[in-house]
């Protein structure tokens, strides 16, 4: 409510109220502003926006700036004053009687308020959301200006108002309101509080409540980056989010040009309750709260960073509540994508061992960001990194080993062919990594939720690289090809290998599932699995894109492969049963042990799937104990069946 002249009124005056749009205060009431308690916060930004202009004009005498909140609950009255600039009776009849021309805006013109003393009104209709709770709204004003006189305003929430002289004697503005009987809530000291440390905690002037000042007033983000310390950030995330794990790290914005933004950005620990996409940062205009997320300015991928960012380049509507469509606000979000992006790469580059610390956690930022950003994919593509089993001085760390792409695939360009090994389930999948360890094959580990999508978007950007799962095939290097030649029927010239296909064949009884027989080689006398499970890496893909589109849990593909390692001691034993060169205690079939032992080879070789349902689980547990208990009972060395 800016100061422009001082005319005296000499005798009280009636009017009706300019408005630019019929009906107004019905919108006001009902649509304009979507909580009601937000009249509070444009009673106070007016107040605090009247000290910055009286401080910008210089004046000499004035008070302590402050913003008072006073109760009356007899008379339902609930009044805001402020010791600011104050108006004259001729700056009320513009910038009050005139709805929707903003006092604020004018001022700034006219003074070319610097970026540190942004005025917070825009609009010129915050003072007109007081009608959303009062039934009679009064203004006790007494202007700066020499000689001024003081004013009282008074309205009904109609279009007429009374104008006359006031008795104010101090220099500044009191709006008292007389609330509505729906609105008494309004009265109680908690609930005022609530308000004013929702949307006023941060503004830069001391906001008493009965002579308690209730705001925080230092707003972090105001401060340069040189004069805060470790703890000042701390303390300031846990006074934003009480109750949680400190912040991996943090980031300070601060730019004026070309558009102004403050603020600070924290990265949190992952916890399987984030939700990835709902905005966790809190928005402000010029230290003013505006919502509780940034989903419009912050891009996508940053969602769940925490934290508070200021700008009064942002285009929000008449409540603040919803934000403009503007072009503007594409720019905001490549600028923070960019910082974000340079403070990864220069943490990277000076503090690597923190950064492979925080890399469970910053992982799943930045893949998720390479997915939707192309900028910001081009700024971090060179410090993704992946677990690896390769531990060298280049890849080990003090948290584990870690590679990027790049450097995997210049290791292993000859060896390898530009296939990239992986694994999505270390532990699940710890057989088949063991094997390709034995054969000094690196495997890297990609386990994070969106590393399905993100290998095919890794697969676009390197045409000629394919990413293969270590449960997906068998390496050359892996296999003893000359094993499978071994005959164990020369009349029927049948090899081990096609015996003990034939074998498992009849005891598993899966028309759909495939049988290799393979002899994987052993190391260190160290032997592989008696059998594996392979899923053919784009057989699974395509039912992993069949089930996502299903919105449904993947279930295992029943066209899977049993990989039946024939250089294992137990294949001897099966095929030993099966010429009856062993002989059981009477009571028991040979063709039944062979049955049991198929099915149960069968058994381990999926639990590394982790795919057994109830009923399965239930079959291999029963016969776990019929094996031992069998075990028990005989000795298993080959006899003579004479």
């Amino acid at each position: 409510m800016a100061a422009v002249g001082h005319n005296r009124v000499t005798m009280q005056e009636t009017g009706t109220i300019s408005i630019h749009t019929e009906n107004i205060f019905p919108i006001i009431k009902k649509a304009l502003y979507s909580e009601r308690d937000i009249f509070l916060r444009e009673l106070i930004s007016n107040s605090v926006d009247a000290i910055t202009k009286l401080r910008l004009v210089g004046y000499e005498r004035a008070a302590a700036p402050e913003v008072k909140i006073t109760i009356d609950r007899s008379k339902r009255q609930l009044s805001v004053s402020d010791t600011g600039i104050g108006m004259t009776a001729e700056e009320v009849k513009r910038y009050i009687n005139q709805v929707a021309f903003s006092s604020a805006s004018e001022f700034a013109q006219k003074y070319a308020a610097s970026a540190d003393q942004q005025l917070i009104g825009a609009f010129g209709l915050g003072f007109y959301s007081s009608f959303m709770v009062a039934e009679l709204v009064e203004i006790d004003t007494l202007s700066y200006q020499e000689g001024a006189t003081p004013v009282h305003w008074r309205c009904d929430g109609s279009t007429q108002f009374t104008i006359e002289d006031g008795t104010r004697t101090q220099v500044g503005t009191t709006v008292t309101l007389t609330l509505q009987e729906d609105a008494l809530e309004f009265l109680e000291s908690s609930e005022i509080k609530r308000i004013v440390k929702r949307y006023c905690d941060f503004l830069p002037v001391p906001i008493l409540l009965e002579g308690e000042v209730i705001n925080r007033q230092k707003a972090l983000w105001r401060d340069p980056p040189s004069s805060l310390s470790k703890e000042d950030y701390l303390e300031f995330y846990r006074y934003l989010y009480p109750y949680q794990d400190e912040p991996l790290f943090w980031i300070h914005l601060n730019t004026d040009y070309p558009f102004i933004i403050k603020g600070v950005l924290y990265f949190p620990r992952l916890k399987p309750d984030i939700d990835p996409t709902k905005g966790q940062i809190k928005l402000f205009c010029n230290n003013v709260f505006v919502s509780e997320n940034c989903e419009e300015v912050i891009p996508k991928f940053l969602l769940p960073l925490r934290g508070a960012i200021d700008s009064t380049d942002i285009p929000l509507n008449v409540s603040r509540s919803f934000l403009q469509g503007d072009p503007k606000v594409r720019k905001i979000q490549d600028y923070i994508a960019k910082k974000v992006g340079d403070h990864l790469q220069k943490m990277y580059e000076d503090d690597r061992e923190n950064f492979l610390a925080c890399w469970k956690d910053i992982g799943v930022f930045m893949k998720f960001g390479s997915l939707h950003s192309d900028k910001f994919y081009q700024q971090v593509k060179d410090i993704l990194v992946y677990p690896t089993t390769l531990e060298t001085e280049q890849t080990k760390s003090k948290v584990g080993n870690f590679t990027t792409l790049t450097a995997y695939l210049d290791r292993n360009r000859d060896r390898q062919k530009n296939r990239v090994f992986y694994t999505s389930d270390p532990i699940g999948q710890s057989q088949y990594i063991a094997l390709y360890q034995k054969q000094g094959l690196e495997v890297l580990t990609l386990d994070s939720i969106i590393d399905s999508h993100f290998i095919h978007f890794l697969e676009r950007e390197y045409r000629d690289v394919k990413f293969v799962r270590v449960d997906a095939e068998l390496d050359d290097t892996l296999l003893d090809k000359e094993a499978k030649t071994e005959l164990v029927d020369p009349k029927t010239n049948k090899t081990k290998s096609d015996r003990l296909q034939e074998i498992f064949a009849r005891a598993l009884n899966k028309p759909r599932l495939n049988i290799r027989t393979e002899a994987l080689k052993a190391e260190n006398n160290v032997t592989a699995p008696p059998a594996m499970i392979l899923l053919p890496e784009a057989a699974r893909r395509m039912q992993e894109i069949s089930m996502f589109l299903q919105q449904s849990s993947p279930s295992f593909p029943e066209d899977h492969i049993l990989v039946v390692n024939i250089a294992h001691p137990l294949m001897d034993y099966i095929l030993e049963l099966d010429q009856g060169s062993i002989v059981l205690p009477t009571g028991q079939s040979n063709d039944d042990m062979i049955t049991m032992l198929c099915q149960h080879i069968y058994d381990l070789a999926m639990l590394s799937q982790r795919s057994f349902d109830p009923k399965v689980m239930q079959g291999f547990l029963d016969r776990s104990v019929q094996v031992l208990t069998r075990l028990a009972r005989h000795d298993t060395s080959p006899k003579s069946k004479d």
